[in-house]
């Protein structure tokens, strides 16, 4: 079993900039792949971007392409969402997802791809 703690949400104007983190406890991220989706409400979970265990192959959905970075450290124990020129329509709550897979060069877009989940952290901008 793999818990997942995501940390870095918060409230941040139009523009602004927040750096989202998904650690695992108990044991490292290596030989999973990793996904942050969100969730608005009254919307369904949507893939924001993904990456390999590897660290080679990452995802992004369309609209964060160029503003959001998706990053794994060296040691393969934590994996950032760097956000930036964030916008209203950005509001949503923010879930790391874990999958375990053999193959190092691949992502995942689909939630139901992913084995573990975090529990989310809100992320709210403001104009």
């Amino acid at each position: 079993q793999v818990q997942l703690i995501e940390s870095g949400g918060g409230w941040v104007q139009v523009g602004g900039s927040l750096r989202l983190s998904c650690a695992a406890s108990e044991r490292t991220l290596s030989l999973y792949a990793v996904g942050w989706f969100r969730q608005a409400p009254g919307k369904e979970r949507e893939p924001v971007a993904t990456i390999s265990w590897s660290g080679v192959n990452t995802y992004y959905a369309d609209f964060v392409r160029g503003r959001f970075t998706i990053s794994r450290d060296n040691a393969k124990t934590t994996v950032f969402l760097q956000m930036n020129s964030l916008k209203p329509e950005d509001t949503a709550a923010y879930y790391c997802a874990a999958k375990s897979t053999p193959y190092w060069e691949t992502y995942y877009r689909s939630p139901d791809d992913y084995n573990y989940w975090g529990q989310g952290t809100q992320v709210t901008v403001s104009s």
